[in-house]
């Protein structure tokens, strides 16, 4: 069984110890006087590491020997360095999933967008700065599936002397969901892609990096939480699954929702949580005042409107488990195993009461700053297609063609050379263009009975935003090959999520009920299965910024474009010279 927990606090011996061991032991709190930041600095090594998951032992790419990776902890306004030196035959780049990177672009880290991939035997240093925010977020590789095991948690702790706006839990606990293939996830993308069919799916979910007892072979393969009664306990749950979100649930427990995307939010309660994959939510666990006899299983499985058998549909658990009182003559193996319930996997309704109860904190300490007025408003469809067959070749996708997938029906294609470098060089000529449509270029009944055309566009086109530029975005999901929910990321930023719904986007009607006053403020949104999302933000962040579904095949598939925001007059306003030490392709 492992246990994973950030014990609160840390004694002053141990924080002696801890500053003269910063290089070896890196990742662990450090004092600091009140008011001040300081500067953390971490060593990514990557590594292979054999790893045995359901009885099949394979070698993963690794950070450190770790699976999932190393944990990256800092506080509000802290900086980070995290040098990363490759040492396997991939290349890597690692994308630090949420935070703002302001004028850091450099440091943002997805694959030919912000910088080229750090190539066997090479390193590169990323550079940023915490600012604004505060909760939970994550790291992963971020060029093709490598991320299946190549992932772990960023903890932003509040400024030195600054409180939670919630009693200080007893213990702080990091969840990430992931998703585990016996097979090579670089070789089941890579056949996906030659034969244009649906990718393999995976064998089983994981919660910290176990798949738990409900798989064969896997039952000391259990995450387990050891807990006392009558305590608080702060989970900071990750959704780092590839390809699907998933239900969360703890037997005969309810939780409090208090932050999302490292943003405190109004709490709530509830028995059951929804999290898509690049999502991140804390939640309060509040454990029972006594002994309760009995320990209880932690569940997550998928939700997905897709068709039966394109996901795996299978259940990953973990064990809660209280402290047995010493003269308890019951054995922790002899009590019951309690079970939670969960929605049904396609419970749409569910999905869109659950993801309306998210608002913003919008006090005085936590403001709400929701842009009121629009510069510029974009309706992108996003959604699924298809791209013809090459000649001399069998395809296995619909009707012989291959899978596909795209926003406004341009499926992006990846440049060999970083988008962000030629942007600062002014060498784009030859690699994009900035003629990305603002809206689809032939409307049609998005969610009704698709139309007969399927194909997709190809091509490598950016949106131009001049600095400071207030956007409004609708998301809207077609039925194009199958209605999906698609969460879509928007790296260098935070945004708004100001409405959303089923059916096709009104521009009459629905606007008028748009929350401009409390909205939840994410970097990941799920667009409804058949809807449509609706978001706000502020181009206040020079460089080039992708945007792409979270589900992993999609995003292979095209289903991703990016904003390039112009620099602004101040001086801090504008994007600097890249590190001397970007990696070139």
């Amino acid at each position: 069984m492992v246990s994973n927990q950030i014990p609160l606090p840390i004694s002053m011996a141990a924080l002696l110890f801890l500053v003269t061991a910063l290089w070896i032991l890196p990742g662990l709190v450090l004092a600091q006087p009140a008011g001040t930041s300081i500067t953390r600095h971490y060593r990514f090594d990557i590594v292979m590491k054999n790893v045995t998951r359901l009885c099949t032992t394979k070698s993963i790419v690794s950070v450190n020997g770790k699976f999932p990776g190393p944990r990256i902890i800092a506080r509000e306004g802290d900086r980070v360095v995290v040098k990363v030196v490759n040492h396997v035959k991939n290349n890597i780049s690692i994308h630090w999933h949420g935070v703002r990177q302001l004028q850091s672009g450099w440091a943002d880290g997805p694959a030919y967008i912000t910088q080229c991939p750090i190539q066997t035997g090479q390193s590169y240093v990323y550079n940023f700065t915490i600012t604004g925010q505060r909760g939970t977020l994550w790291w992963h590789a971020h060029l093709s599936w490598l991320r299946a095991t190549v992932y772990g948690p960023i903890i932003i702790l509040p400024m030195r002397n600054t409180s939670y706006p919630f009693a200080k839990p007893y213990k702080e606990v990091p969840i990430i969901f992931g998703e585990w293939f016996n097979a090579d996830p670089e070789a089941v993308i890579s056949q996906a892609l030659q034969t244009g069919a649906g990718s393999n799916n995976s064998e089983a979910y994981t919660i910290n990096g176990m798949p738990g007892p409900l798989y064969n072979c896997s039952s000391k393969d259990t995450y387990k939480l050891k807990v006392k009664p009558g305590k608080t306990y702060l989970l900071r749950l990750i959704n780092a699954a590839l390809n699907d979100e998933l239900y969360f649930s703890i037997a005969n427990h309810t939780v409090t929702v208090v932050n999302a995307d490292a943003v405190y939010v109004k709490p709530f309660e509830t028995s059951v949580l929804l999290i898509t994959p690049g999502q991140t939510t804390n939640v309060l666990l509040k454990t029972k005042p006594y002994f309760p006899n009995a320990t209880f299983l932690m569940e997550a499985r998928p939700y997905s409107t897709a068709a039966a058998g394109t996901f795996d549909n299978t259940t990953t658990a973990g064990i809660l488990e209280y402290k047995r009182p010493s003269k308890s003559p019951i054995s922790i193996k002899n009590l019951p195993l309690l079970k939670p319930t969960l929605p049904m996997i396609n419970d749409t309704s569910y999905f869109a009461n659950f993801t309306q109860r998210f608002r913003s904190l919008a006090n005085s300490q936590f403001p709400a700053n929701v842009p009121q007025t629009v510069d510029k408003r974009f309706f992108f469809t996003v959604g699924l297609g298809t791209n013809p067959c090459p000649k001399n070749q069998t395809c296995q996708g619909p009707n012989g063609t291959k899978f596909s997938a795209s926003v406004n029906n341009i499926s992006f294609t990846l440049p060999t050379v970083s988008l962000l470098q030629v942007h600062f060089n002014g060498q784009s000529n030859g690699v994009y263009t900035t003629d990305f449509p603002t809206q689809p270029a032939f409307p049609f009944n998005y969610t009704g009975n698709p139309p007969n055309i399927t194909n997709v566009s190809n091509g490598t086109k950016l949106v131009v935003l001049p600095f400071n530029t207030t956007v409004e975005l609708v998301l809207q999901g077609t039925s194009i090959q199958g209605a999906e929910s698609h969460p879509l990321h928007l790296h260098g930023f935070n945004f708004f999520v100001v409405g959303q719904g089923f059916g096709n986007y009104n521009s009459s009607t629905d606007p008028a009920n748009f929350n401009l006053v409390d909205p939840v403020e994410r970097n990941t949104v799920a667009v409804p299965a058949n809807g449509w999302a609706a978001i706000r933000f502020l181009a206040d962040n020079p460089g080039v910024w992708f945007m792409h579904c979270h589900i992993e095949i999609h995003l292979s598939w095209g289903l991703r474009m990016a904003w390039l925001v112009l620099d602004g007059k101040l001086p801090n306003q504008k994007l600097p010279p890249p590190p001397p030490d970007l990696p070139k392709c």
